[in-house]
């Protein structure tokens, strides 16, 4: 297959202070990368799609550092952790499923305490489609605290042949997280889940 043909990409920091409730001693902070690249099955079905996930590696490794560089540098202070694609309208669902291992196991690479699965969500859409990208713990996907979305887009991509890929993550929790179960400080980190 061939490398992922780049049309553009961007980068989406957030600093969320307060929700209404007093100030945290730190504010949050939230990335999402964002790459637009052609999609080399759009207009038809192939069968075999699944070596492209090999193509993808290296783009997800560059996006994965590159949220942490826009989180201050530190991977120790990575948190939460999602991914997500927007296929164009000439392809197919399943074209965005194959982020799931480049740009999952980028992240769990890069962060020492990533046990969780990372979650994810995909769909079609035209250009300036929003997707809501699911955030979980980095290391235990039982903490509810984390349990977050980040709404990325941008207003020229997808082009029906191109998908939009993505990778967020945070610094913490919700502000004001206070629904009560596991807390990140309780993490044992051996099963993914607790």
């Amino acid at each position: 297959m061939p490398e992922p043909q780049i049309r553009k990409s961007a980068i989406l920091t957030e600093t969320v202070f307060h929700e209404g409730g007093p100030a945290p001693e730190k504010p949050l902070r939230r990335a999402a990368a964002m790459t637009v690249i052609a999609n080399p099955f759009a207009g038809r079905y192939v069968e075999e799609i699944e070596g492209f996930m090999e193509d993808l590696k290296p783009l997800g490794a560059q996006m994965a550092q590159d949220l942490i560089d826009a989180l201050g540098g530190d991977a120790a202070l990575i948190e939460g952790y999602g991914k997500g694609a927007i296929v164009g309208t000439n392809g197919e669902v399943e074209h965005g499923a194959l982020w799931h291992v480049p740009g999952g196991y980028a992240m769990r690479a890069k962060i020492a305490e990533s046990m969780a699965i990372v979650p994810s969500t995909k769909k079609l859409g035209a250009p300036g489609t929003r997707l809501d990208v699911p955030i979980t713990h980095t290391n235990a996907s039982y903490v509810r605290s984390h349990f977050d979305a980040m709404e990325v887009g941008l207003p020229d991509a997808p082009k029906a042949d191109e998908i939009l890929l993505v990778l967020v993550m945070t610094t913490g929790g919700r502000i004001h997280a206070r629904v009560g179960g596991l807390e990140a400080k309780d993490v044992k980190g051996e099963d993914g889940l607790r």
